[in-house]
Order: structure tokens, then sequence, then C-alpha cells
């Protein structure tokens, strides 16, 4: 896929790349292709690197040539530095094919697919995003000028955007395949996204576009350098960017001409007749209420796999993830809202309660903070699952950490949605009610590693909802959660009593709303 390359640059071929859009020995190349791992992963007197897949299986081997530490990473003075990486380089030598999994009929080999569009022009487009009307007019409309064939790179590399899921994306350009000319070809494309932002996707999207056989990239507006930067060629025609060995066709500026009822550029529709398409965050704010998908945005058959992809907030799965110090009330309220769902009786609810958890899934583990992250990504995994499935999982360990947190957060994000709610009691009331004296014990320095007398609770940033019980009954906690619940979409009803007044026992002092919920 990154032909002529034959393994990870190093410091001096990446910087070549970023001053002068070559390597050191003069190949022309607009991306570094680099490989950082965790540093504890790979001992300093390592010599090579089994690279393997999820499952274990060795797919290739780097002879570490270059070992570098990363800028900024490790940093014990810094939280948000994470742990310290690496960066390897060398040539890698492969071992076996990889097993790919969903759609592994459409995963075929950069020379196999070239060979078979060979002979003629081929206009490719990457992607990221479900397809849309524009997209598929825009295709439709420069593959007939370039009298080439369409090559989709559908770009499975991490969450796509609107649907998350990989293989959901790849259904939806599937289905928007219906309306392109035959002989369109699908080829799913393992390429992460660069940090150097859409500028370097951009490039190396042109690479492996022509690694697959395509004569010409065609590119959103929004994905083009800036007029200043390095590339030659008109705005609305092809353009040359540094090292990419095809050139790029500016999409240019489309929008939905209602009077004709189709796609078509901008300058070609009379002024303040246009629609432009929906944003992500507007198409998304649709999915999640449910609503219809407009026929002139998408076609049926994209509509429908958007929404299999994105179902309603009241039917997607869902992750009520609370956290808070011992005694403050988090597992209490976790079963009075668990109890109220299975009263309701429309979602299914499963309770992953912190000390259940303990003496089951995490059995064995200590409370070292390597072991309670371990706990916490047990937790997220078993979540994740259930939201998979379109339930709902209760989630009540302490938690203290935020990147814990954070992984949890990740691994349900993928399959549905999470909340993250903060239970703020001071400490003097949780050590207050603690009938079992470990408070006390952890003070006495009887009890290590004590989470909020011992040991560090790092309190929640990004928390959905924060409930303090110290001011507050169990009954308003669980009130407060549900209307969360509500107003957010996740269950049906209305939040209000049926005159239209606040549901009784609401609390409104004890009850921040955090900085991720937004009000629809």
């Amino acid at each position: 896929m990154f032909a002529p390359l034959r393994g990870y640059l190093g410091t001096a071929d990446a910087a070549s790349v970023a001053v002068r859009g070559m390597l050191l020995d003069g190949t022309p190349w607009p991306v570094a292709v680099t490989l950082e791992v965790p540093a504890d992963a790979v001992p300093p007197a390592c010599g090579q690197l089994v690279l393997q897949d999820p499952e274990g299986t060795p797919l290739a081997v780097l002879t570490i040539g270059e070992r570098q530490a990363v800028p900024g990473s490790g940093n014990p003075d810094d939280p948000a530095a994470g742990p310290a990486r690496v960066q390897l380089a060398g040539p890698v030598t492969p071992l076996r094919e990889p097993e790919h999994g969903p759609f592994r009929q459409l995963r075929r080999r950069p020379e196999e697919v070239r060979a078979e569009l060979s002979g003629g022009n081929v206009l490719a487009y990457a992607t990221w995003r479900p397809l849309n009307r524009r997209h598929i007019g825009q295709l439709r409309h420069y593959a007939d000028q370039l009298n080439a064939r369409l090559l989709l790179l559908p770009l499975v590399a991490g969450q796509a955007d609107v649907v998350t899921r990989p293989e959901a994306l790849v259904r939806t350009v599937l289905a928007a395949r219906q309306q392109l000319p035959a002989g369109t070809m699908v080829i799913p494309v393992p390429l992460p996204r660069r940090a150097d932002g859409p500028s370097a996707d951009l490039r190396a999207q042109g690479i492996v576009a022509a690694a697959y056989g395509a004569t010409h990239v065609l590119a959103d507006v929004s994905g083009l350098p800036e007029a200043s930067g390095p590339l030659s060629g008109a705005k609305n025609g092809p353009l040359t960017l540094p090292g990419v060995p095809i050139p790029v066709i500016s999409a240019g500026e489309w929008a939905y001409d209602p009077r004709s009822e189709v796609w078509r550029p901008l300058a070609l529709i009379e002024p303040g007749a246009e629609r432009g398409e929906l944003t992500d965050a507007e198409l998304g704010a649709l999915l999640d209420s449910g609503g219809d998908i407009p026929p002139w945005f998408a076609p049926p058959g994209v509509a429908r796999e958007l929404r299999r992809a994105r179902p309603p907030r009241a039917e997607r799965g869902l992750v009520i993830f609370f956290t808070g110090l011992s005694g403050s009330g988090k597992s209490t309220i976790a079963r009075g809202l668990a109890e109220v769902l299975i009263d309701r009786g429309d979602r299914t609810v499963s309770l992953l309660d912190g000390d259940r958890v303990r003496q089951l899934l995490s059995a064995g583990l200590t409370f070292s903070r390597a072991d309670r992250d371990l706990n916490i990504a047990r937790i997220g995994f078993v979540a994740a699952e259930v939201a998979r499935h379109g339930g709902i999982a209760i989630c009540a360990p302490i938690a203290p950490y935020a990147q814990a947190r954070a992984v949890a957060r990740k691994l349900v994000a993928e399959v549905g949605d999470f909340l993250l709610i903060y239970v703020s009691t001071p400490i003097e009331v949780c050590a207050a009610r603690d009938r079992k004296g470990l408070y006390a014990k952890a003070q006495a320095g009887l009890i290590q590693g004590f989470t909020g007398v011992s040991d560090p609770y790092e309190e929640p940033r990004d928390a959905d909802l924060v409930l303090d019980t110290s001011a507050m009954t169990r009954d308003e906690a669980v009130s407060a959660v549900l209307k969360l619940l509500v107003s957010g979409g996740w269950l049906a009803g209305s939040p209000t009593e049926a005159d239209g007044t606040p549901a009784a026992g609401t609390p409104v002092p004890a009850i921040r709303l955090g900085p991720a919920v937004r009000r629809l």
C-alpha cells in the first residue's frame, strides 16, 4: 500500500519528508510513515519486533534500526502526556497475509486491483463519511468527464464519521454504489487519520489510491491544502501535490438545486435558491431523534443503512457509568435507577456494581494502579457488549483515574452511548457513612492505597451529570438521572408532571449538568 517503502521511516527520512517532500535518497514522498509504541513494550536491547493482528497472529517482523523517544510523552508532571512512547524505524518483513474479518471478500491486494483496473482512467475517492447525493452527483460528473471507472475507498482504521463503526461505513458506501456507474469498485482500506490534519490525509490517500491503480483522486474542497501551499494547478482543476503520484481533482462547491431537484455546481444555481447538505452534526441529531432523512440528501438505500448504523437514542445501547468515592452513594443510586428502568420495562438493564464485579469479573485483582485500570477496562468491555445489543448497562465502580474512565468511554463509544455521572459527595460525608470503618483504618495507616485518603481520586472534568447525595435523597438523585435520560432521548416520556410542572422531588442546588451534556 505504501510502495516503494519497505518499512517504517527513521527520524532523518521523516524530517526530509516534512521539509522537502521527499526521502533522503531523493524519492518524492509526501507523508512520514512511522511507528510509535509504548516504551515498556519493547526492551532497549530488543532488535526485532513481531507485528501481530488483534488475535495475536504474527503478520510481520520489524528489524529495529532506530529507536527514539517521542517528545512530550511520559512526562510525570503532565497527566495529559500519557505513558512514555518510542518511535521505531527499520525494514519490515512480511510473514503471512492478514485475516481481515468483516467484508473479507472486498479486501484485495493493491497489485491485484491495479491489474484489474489497468488500461484506462480510474477516479478514486477515499472517505471516512457515508456518501450522500452530493458525493454521488460529483462522482458521476467527474467520472464522465474523465471517461473513468470509479474506485471507492472507505477508510476503516479508527472511527468513521456519523456511523462510528467501520463496517457500517462500508455498508453505506456499498448502498451508494447502487447509484453509480456499473463497474464501480469498493475496496476498504485500513488507513488511519493523520495527526497533521486534512492536507496530510489527502496526500496519504493519494499514495494509497495510486497503489490500487487510480489515475486521479477526487477530494472535497475542505480537504485541499491552502492556496498558498506547495501545489500547482487551478483550484477547480487538477492539482499536483508534492510526492503524490497522481493528480488531485477538486470536487468544487456544490449544492442542491430545489427547482431542478438535482445537485450541481453552486455557480449554476440561482443565488439564494441553493440548499446546502446536512452537516455531520445535523445528520447525527436527525438520526438520534429518529427523524426521517430527506430524500434530497440521501437515496433510500443509504438512508436505510444510516438508520441501521445509528438507531434513535431510545433504541440504542447505553452505558450509565457512575463514579465517586467509596460511600458517596453511587451504588445506591445505580440500584435505584436499575429498579426504575426494570419497572418501566422498555429497555433491558444490566447492573455492574463495583463490589459485585470485584467478586466475579475481577476476582484476584489487587488495588494497585495497574489492577484498578484493568478492573475498569473489564467493566468497560462488558458494558460495551451490553450496549452493542441495545441494552442499558449501569456501572458503579469508584474508577478514580481519568485515563481508565476514558478507556471505558472509548470502548463503549464504538457501539453505543456513554454517560458519565459523578457522585461528588464530600469525603467527610462518605467517611461518616462508612459502617466498615475503612476510612478510619486508612487514616490510621492500616490500609494503604485507599482512594481519597492515601490514593488520589481524579475528579471528572467530562461528567454529563454531577450529583451530591449529601444534599439530596436517593429518590431525588434517581429522578435527576431519569430526567437526563428523557431529555437526551434515551428514554421515552417527559421529565415533567402531567400539568407541565417539574417532576416532584427534582432537586436543583445539588445537581449540575456536566460540560458534555447537549440539550436537544
